[in-house]
């Protein structure tokens, strides 16, 4: 629970105390219990098996419970049980109280309904409609699916259409037979035109029976038909009715194509599969009727931080209980825990269903398809603005910070052995590079041999500017990393306690490999950033381009010190380095005298860099 509600008082005893012995009460049997907030509002149903175990881990030690939990406990004001007869009908009745009340820390799936099929209605002239498993009549329609949506169904229809070219009007046959002029469809050759009354019954009722063909999969032995047919258009000379087949025939082919067909492996199938995200949670479901891909259904939680068997728990019996029409296999990615009681609840429908666990060959395969698209659903619907906000709330955890760090600036120090030493400040807004607010820092300080001391002096000319209040530097960081273990993270903090600053700093430890390994704090408290792939790629990012900076800075300046004394004769790279750690800046140089100069040089070259800075055009 947080601090404030663990603070929280009612007639003299904690809240939490208050819960706990409530939950302590109860007896050890089956029921349901309904967690609400200070407003009376249900967050969370659950059940249990014994609702005495159940309730009361609720606010026993928080760190066992996942980050979803505690924020749920951490809400809970009151709670209430329904005893119940048997751990089912505990189940029967927490999808119930889940679809009435639809609380905020449950799953909430998108719609009860059932699976839509495709409805084949009777008569001379039937006609293909989208109804739910709870409108299936026994007046002599056919039906086929189900389907993963309505959308998905529509499409079916639609596709069949196209590809037999079978009316999409809203006319009704024999009813409009002749009635009216044909549509612009027929014109386009879309449809044959059975509103002109010259298409009979018999030929309507066979591109009906090749929709059906479809639709049960069985789309090769209909091509097969479609291609003897158009040779034996052909051989008859009859080229038109030929060309018709023809297309017919491609139609066809290109629709079957789309269909993914599994084999024998998936007869009447749910493939559901669960992935985690870093904002979201997603279920997808796949749905295979006769081994062909039938549909899909996905739904998204935003609530984050159970296990993935926890996820798949409730998903599953909510999804499953709420549908009239159950498939006869449902492949599962990882555990769930209710599976025999969905066992029972089908057989008492009169439907069988087994679970399994698939962990190799092409069931496993359908499990890896279902996952990416658990996958993209979530890349899909979550923003950048979405991902930075939980990266930088996961670094806010891991460091223990008490606000997630918006403003991160991070120093590095770049040197040619003991010269040329200079410093970079890198700054990053919400998970990004914020360029305009670089610094660089040309280190001033002669005596100053080592990394350490160097970054000393960045620090304290940065935060010296702050406290003046410096344009460029009147803003302060919520989180200063430096290069380094936790000597260098020490040295920051004696740095920002010389300006009273209470800024979080932390050291950037890389490994064998040269790769962020975790951030140490001045203590040398390693936080492990690895567990959480967002952050570490987050933190490993920073560090890069701090690393990144400080070298191109330093090739700048070294680059502006060499230009200007290439064309002197007799300085090589190597007398010029020396120069360089000698006397720091190309100004220093200009300013030495000849015997200045032949300290570091020869004396023939020292006199070639002294005239080459003193040189007057209007001696004679």
């Amino acid at each position: 629970m947080t601090e404030t509600e663990s603070a929280a008082v009612d007639g003299g005893v904690s809240v939490a105390d208050r819960l706990k012995a409530k939950a302590l009460s109860l007896p050890l049997r089956p029921g349901v219990y309904i967690m609400s907030d200070k407003k009376g509002k249900v967050i969370y149903v659950g059940k249990a098996k014994k609702l005495k175990n159940r309730v009361s881990s609720y606010f026993q030690d928080s760190a066992a419970h996942s980050a979803k939990t505690r924020r749920m406990v951490a809400r809970v004001h009151d709670f209430d049980t329904l005893i119940t007869v048997s751990e089912f009908e505990a189940l029967v009745l927490e999808c119930s109280l889940i679809r009435r009340h639809r609380p905020r820390y449950n799953i909430k799936l998108k719609d009860g309904s059932g699976y839509p099929f495709i409805r084949l209605s009777p008569g001379e002239y039937p006609t293909l409609t989208v109804v739910n498993d709870n409108q299936l009549l026994k007046d002599g329609s056919r039906y086929f699916g189900p389907y993963g949506g309505w959308g998905i169904s529509k499409t079916v229809i639609e596709a069949l259409q196209a590809a037999l070219r079978l009316p999409s009007c809203k006319r009704v046959f024999p009813r409009d037979l002749g009635k009216g002029r044909p549509c612009l469809q027929y014109h386009m050759n879309r449809c044959i035109g059975v509103c002109r009354g010259e298409v009979g019954a018999e030929a309507y009722n066979e591109k009906i029976r090749r929709a059906v063909l479809m639709m049960e999969g069985k789309t090769a032995g209909l091509c097969k038909e479609l291609e003897a047919e158009m040779q034996a258009h052909a051989e008859n000379l009859r080229f038109e009715a030929a060309a018709q087949a023809r297309d017919e025939l491609k139609s066809v082919e290109a629709l079957s194509r789309r269909q993914i067909v599994v084999g024998g492996g998936a007869a009447d199938t749910d493939v559901v599969a669960v992935v985690m995200g870093e904002t979201r949670s997603c279920a997808v479901v796949l749905h295979y009727l006769d081994g062909n891909l039938m549909g899909r259904d996905a739904e998204l939680s935003e609530e984050t931080g159970e296990s993935p068997e926890e996820f798949i728990s409730a998903f599953v019996s909510q999804y499953y209980m709420t549908r009239k029409r159950i498939p006869r296999y449902v492949f599962l990615s990882h555990p769930a825990e209710d599976t025999d009681l969905l066992r029972e609840a089908f057989a008492a429908k009169g439907m069988k269903t087994d679970f399994f666990l698939p962990r190799r060959g092409q069931k496993a395969e359908l499990l890896k398809m279902a996952a990416r698209n658990a996958e993209e659903e979530i890349e899909r619907v979550t923003t950048r603005e979405e991902k930075t906000r939980y990266l930088l709330s996961e670094l806010q955890r891991i460091l223990s910070l008490e606000n997630p760090p918006e403003r991160i600036e991070s120093v590095d120090i770049s040197n040619t052995g003991d010269s040329g030493r200079v410093g970079v400040m890198v700054c990053y807004k919400n998970g990004k590079p914020l360029k305009k607010a670089y610094r660089h820092f040309i280190i001033k300080n002669e005596d100053i041999k080592d990394d350490y001391h160097s970054m000393e002096e960045v620090l304290t000319r940065r935060f010296a500017r702050l406290i003046k209040g410096e344009a460029g530097f009147d803003e302060a960081p919520d989180l200063l990393l430096v290069d380094g273990g936790s000597t260098h993270a020490s040295m920051a903090r004696r740095v920002l306690d010389g300006f009273s600053l209470s800024i979080p700093v932390f050291g950037m430890v890389k490994d064998d490999r040269h790769r962020t390994r975790a951030v140490v704090a001045p203590d040398g408290a390693e936080a492990a950033v690895t567990g959480v792939p967002g952050v570490f790629a987050l933190v490993g990012q920073i560090q890069e381009e701090t690393h990144r900076s400080a070298l191109a800075f330093h090739q700048k300046q070294r680059s502006k010190f060499g230009s200007e004394l290439d064309s002197i004769p007799g300085l090589g790279e190597k007398r010029r380095d020396a120069l360089l750690l000698r006397f720091k800046s190309l100004k220093a140089v200009s300013a030495a005298t000849p015997g200045e100069l032949e300290a570091v040089l020869p004396k023939q070259v020292a006199v070639s860099v002294y005239n080459h800075f003193h040189y007057d055009e209007t001696t004679p």
